[in-house]
């Protein structure tokens, strides 16, 4: 897994966060993130193939795997969409690139939107795997959304209730979500699931609470206040999407994405559920080769 990748740990900005990572290949930039509860393991089926023609950055997301997980602060402000995305400014800053294409997958895909929002000097490309824009999921709720979907509201609950529940059945949660909770599940080797199950810590629920908190306040109103603005994403995007995944289900991808992209090269969904870079991996590879490259 990752063969040929250097590993590493970069300070951000933040001086209470280290973001760990791997880094491999030859060519132009292209940044991966993943989404709960994964880690850039994620990309493990798609990231060596893209580093025949770029320079791939796999990084765990602040809260999540093997980088930084700092105590929330009250505002949750230190786990908003906003904070990540400078986190990954900052690593592709220090391994020496200004501008790059940056893929997400779920959080790691609501980082990158914001991403391309905030830094559109950048971003050269932005793609989005099997998400809408937070804004426009929390003003589209519907009953089967919110039932499949309900750790979007538990996590968001006030600290430690649900660091709480969790606590001590950390590894039944993580297996359980990535198995059996929700549509569009499964698909995980033997080996991922117990790398994740590894890196479902304490610490890590935590983080992934504040990720959740910050998501239904700080970060919808700075979606909010884009969206009225009419501000969207400028540069080139491609969005993708499970066939079998709740935002196909629940969503539709094609009317909402124009929405907030000027610029939509590529909107498409994939014979997956909501994990393709693990469940369509060749698929993922195809599109992010053709769309990097195009």
């Amino acid at each position: 897994m990752y063969e040929g990748f250097k590993r590493f740990e970069i300070q951000t900005s933040d001086p209470e966060v280290k973001i760990a990572g791997r880094v491999g290949g030859k060519g132009p930039p292209a940044l991966l993130l993943h989404g709960n509860p994964l880690t850039h393991v994620h990309w493990h089926l798609v990231a060596p193939r893209l580093a025949q023609d770029f320079t791939v950055v796999a990084t765990d997301l602040r809260g999540y795997g093997d980088s930084g997980k700092p105590r929330g602060k009250p505002d949750h402000g230190n786990y908003s969409f906003r904070r990540m995305a400078q986190d990954q400014v900052d690593v592709m800053a220090h391994l020496g690139f200004k501008q790059f294409f940056v893929a997400g997958h779920d959080r790691g895909a609501r980082t990158a939107h914001r991403m391309a929002l905030d830094h559109p000097d950048k971003v050269k490309k932005f793609a989005a795997f099997d998400i809408l824009p937070t804004h426009h999921v929390l003003t589209n709720i519907s009953l089967g959304w919110a039932l499949g979907s309900f750790h979007w509201f538990f996590m968001a609950q006030p600290y430690d209730i649900p660091e709480k529940l969790i606590e001590g059945k950390e590894d039944y949660y993580i297996l359980n979500k990535l198995t059996k909770m929700g549509i569009g599940k499964g698909g995980f080797s033997q080996e991922t699931l117990a790398e994740y199950a590894r890196c479902c810590t304490p610490e890590n629920i935590h983080g992934v609470c504040e990720d959740y908190r910050a998501a239904v306040t700080l970060d919808f109103e700075m979606d909010r206040v884009d969206f009225e603005a009419g501000r969207k994403v400028a540069c080139p995007a491609a969005i993708y999407w499970g066939e079998q995944s709740h935002t196909e289900k629940y969503f539709d991808p094609r009317t909402a994405w124009p929405q907030y992209c000027s610029n939509l090269a590529r909107l498409r969904p994939l014979p997956c559920g909501h994990y393709p870079a693990e469940q369509a991996p060749d698929e993922v590879y195809e599109e992010l080769n053709a769309f990097f490259r195009g």
